[in-house]
């Protein structure tokens, strides 16, 4: 008898199955259902809301007891139905991507690994390294340059800016924060809120993010950008960064990029990109020239999550000046401390890169996902989806009741229903009604926005499923449903 046979907690905190072969065959229950929801990703509702008998399930106390793995299995099945309904192909709503079958392979062999990829010597390391490198390739920035897999675009704007922030104070605010230094940024009155989130989260307030005026085609006007920073300066604040945007969420626009890149050398400014869905389109050699100037970004930060149809949730942040990188976010601990050695080797760790020092293997499905498809064909699925935008920009103006309220630039088309003698009020209200009415019938789910104060229906296509019929059905219903309101 060894000491171990004497152990009283050996099997009462064992969190393996006592019974492989049961967990085996709830496992693939549940496999067999994620394939078929995959092939059937084209058939019934878009978005099915979550029933209130459902609901009241998640009012249960906490557990304290095993439940029989049967039950837990069936449980796990029953929420299968009612989720956002972006793998659907008229999911028009918001910028989802629409995911991909193959993602189950790198996510279960992930699941198993179990590895935390926030440092030392394993494979992980390696493999997210070769995805940041392919992205270094793909937008062509320096060898030198850094990069980091994160949950998404939000997070990937808060490093880069907290690394822009961190160069301009020449990283004295990592210590002393940023005092009375007066930074001010740029970016369009069209950019993504996360731009500012991110300058309330590094310190510097949202009001030190000025918003430029756009064009007709929504892009950031470069007469006024150029009057706000000689203003500013004329003011004694300190400009320090600037972001471009690669599709803008209204509609899809891309800014003038080379000449903001121009710009931010002028003024020596850190040029950064947000490309959260648009920058993937470099994977088309019809859209990629609209991208120039995104090579010479100081930061760029996009999705595999939206364009590219990895599996949620994956987003990619690049810096130039990959040591600048480092030095705005290394800081060891004594226990983290490296040594070059078994598994304290494997340097540079990605935790000197960002926030996070536990993180998941986000890189495989990423990295697995590239190697089935590659960029070609990524690139073909995103040229369609601009198609069908336009396709469906077409029929609005080719139809009388209803309008388009903005140019079709990329992947959004933004109409609206119209009807002799309404109101602007009662057009809002009518359209308003309309989205939710199709997003309840489980036909299509487009979503809303304001163009020049007018409330627009919304469609986004970022759906590789996504067909020309799609956006005509669409149209049929909307005008379906607006006879039955009228």
């Amino acid at each position: 008898m060894t000491d171990s046979d004497l152990d009283p907690h050996a099997a009462l905190g064992d969190l393996d199955p006592q019974d492989w072969d049961a967990y085996s065959q709830a496992l693939n229950r549940v496999l067999d259902s994620a394939i078929k929801k995959f092939q059937t990703a084209s058939d019934g509702r878009v978005w099915t809301p979550t029933p209130d008998t459902l609901k009241a399930g998640f009012q249960s106390a906490l557990p304290t007891d095993s439940l029989d793995l049967e039950a837990l299995t069936q449980q796990i099945l029953d929420l299968m139905p009612y989720g956002v309904g972006n793998t659907h192909p008229r999911f028009f709503g918001w910028v989802h991507g629409a995911g991909a079958p193959g993602n189950l392979l790198a996510e279960i062999a992930a699941s198993a690994m179990n590895a935390n990829c926030g440092g030392r010597d394993h494979v992980g390391i390696y493999v997210e390294r070769q995805v940041i490198d392919w992205c270094r390739t793909l937008f062509d920035f320096p060898a030198t340059a850094s990069g980091l897999l994160i949950s998404g675009t939000s997070m990937a704007t808060i490093i880069a800016t907290k690394t822009a922030r961190d160069v301009a104070l020449d990283f004295a605010s990592r210590q002393h924060g940023v005092r009375e230094a007066r930074l001010v940024g740029y970016t369009s009155d069209q950019a993504h809120a996360c731009l500012a989130r991110a300058f309330d989260m590094i310190g510097l307030g949202t009001d030190a993010l000025h918003k430029i005026a756009c064009d007709a085609e929504g892009r950031m006007d470069l007469d006024a950008l150029r009057q706000q920073i000689a203003q500013d300066r004329a003011d004694g604040a300190h400009p320090f960064f600037l972001a471009g945007t690669a599709g803008t969420v209204n509609t899809g626009a891309i800014d003038d990029l080379s000449a903001l890149a121009e710009i931010a050398r002028d003024e020596a400014l850190w040029f950064h990109v947000d490309g959260a869905f648009g920058a993937c389109a470099i994977t088309s050699p019809d859209i990629a020239p609209r991208l120039n100037g995104i090579s010479q970004a100081d930061s760029l930060a996009f999705d595999f999550h939206k364009w590219m149809h990895v599996n949620y949730d994956a987003g990619c942040v690049l810096i130039r000046d990959g040591e600048a990188h480092r030095k705005a976010f290394a800081s060891r601990p004594d226990y983290l401390a490296a040594d070059g050695t078994a598994l304290a080797g494997g340097e540079p760790w990605p935790v000197d890169y960002g926030p996070e020092l536990s993180r998941g293997f986000r890189a495989l499905k990423v990295w697995a996902h590239l190697k089935e498809h590659g960029t070609e064909k990524i690139g073909r699925a995103i040229v369609a989806n601009c198609d069908q935008a336009a396709h469906l920009g077409r029929l609005v103006e080719a139809h009388s009741a209803f309008e388009l309220l903005a140019p079709v630039g990329l992947n959004i088309c933004c109409f609206r229903y119209t009807a002799p003698g309404l109101s602007e009020q009662d057009l809002e209200a009518l359209n308003s009604k309309l989205i939710e009415q199709i997003q309840l019938s489980g036909i299509a789910a487009p979503s809303s926005t304001r163009i020049d104060g007018r409330f627009a229906i919304r469609v986004n296509i970022t759906n590789h499923r996504t067909k020309f019929e799609d956006v005509e059905i669409l149209l049929e219903a909307l005008e379906r449903l607006a006879g039955d309101l009228d």
